[in-house]
């Protein structure tokens, strides 16, 4: 496909948690290649063994999903106990998430800078697939695909959008790889999304120790939906923080790319209180697909047709 048009820039990292290490001579020449595995199981083949980044980057996420979770953050209850939002504040939280970008490209850096955009989502079937790095052992891609599989379908019954896990060829790739391996991925995200911005490559090579994951969706040249989407997480992170991450890109990756402080119950927050997807950011994904509405508004134009959405939802 032609270069994208529209891009959604969005990584996880919460303003609660702690500094990364320094990591300062702890990282290896990157693999010369990365050879992704979509289905392939890796039978009686170990994994190879963490390089020192990896390693580093294993003890940071797990210290982080501690301090977290110690601090009443990476909440996993779906929020209902928090008063319910009005019609306007459901609309204002709507046009927060769905109609600002969270991050700018600057030098091949995602800075977060929100910013205007016009509505973004998907306008045919949505084929989620994953792809491991070698580091991923057979038991963490058993439990990846199962808490892929899950999720993509409860993203499809909210939103009332065909959006499935697939064994073959996605058009929204999920890649789950550790530090050495996300620093050779070039080659692999040329193949998945030709003409791939080479800033957007950088980003996701050079990932922050504070982004755990992150996600770009892309739009042809001239067309305001999405066509495809590849979403990085990393290998590394601990049982919670990985399910959450699944969470949060999969469902921006849909159409929802900004955070915002006012959405509370949320995911789309960068305070990290809820871990997983709440009531309220189910209503935002009906609200994204409600036939009403269409990608390419503005703000001005879609936000009547929001408000008379959430007014119907909050009944």
């Amino acid at each position: 496909m032609a270069a994208a048009v529209l891009v959604l820039l969005a990584a996880c990292a919460p303003q609660t948690a702690p500094k990364a290490p320094p990591l300062a001579g702890a990282a290896p020449q990157p693999r010369p290649a990365v050879v992704l595995t979509p289905t392939r199981p890796l039978g009686r083949r170990e994994p190879p063994p963490p390089g020192p980044a990896s390693q580093m980057m294993t003890q940071y996420l797990a210290s982080v999903e501690q301090a977290l979770v110690g601090q009443g953050f990476l909440r996993t209850d779906p929020g209902t106990g928090l008063p319910r939002p009005t019609p306007a504040e459901l609309a204002e939280t709507f046009v927060q998430v769905a109609l600002r970008d969270e991050y700018r490209m600057q030098d091949g850096v995602l800075v977060p800078q929100a910013h205007a955009a016009p509505l973004r989502r998907w306008s045919g079937p949505v084929r989620m697939s994953v792809e491991f790095g070698p580091s991923v052992a057979r038991p963490a891609r058993a439990q990846d695909r199962a808490w892929l599989r899950d999720f993509a379908a409860r993203l499809g019954r909210v939103s009332g959008h065909p959006v499935r896990l697939t064994d073959g060829p996605g058009n929204f790739v999920v890649l789950i790889v550790d530090e050495e391996e996300r620093r050779a991925i070039g080659p692999r995200l040329a193949q998945l999304i030709p003409g791939i911005p080479a800033a957007d490559v950088r980003a996701i090579e050079n990932l922050a120790p504070q982004n755990y994951c992150t996600v770009f969706a892309y739009s042809p040249a001239g067309r305001p939906a999405y066509s495809n989407a590849v979403a990085v997480i990393r290998a590394e992170l601990p049982p919670l923080l990985r399910l959450s991450c699944i969470h949060e890109e999969l469902a921006q990756g849909m159409g929802l790319a900004n955070d915002s402080p006012q959405a509370r119950p949320s995911i789309f927050n960068d305070d990290e209180e809820f871990a997983f997807l709440t009531w309220q950011d189910e209503l935002l994904l009906k609200m994204l697909y409600d036939p009403r509405l269409s990608p390419g508004m503005t703000e001005d134009q879609a936000r009547p047709i929001a408000l008379a959405v959430a007014a119907e939802l909050l009944r």
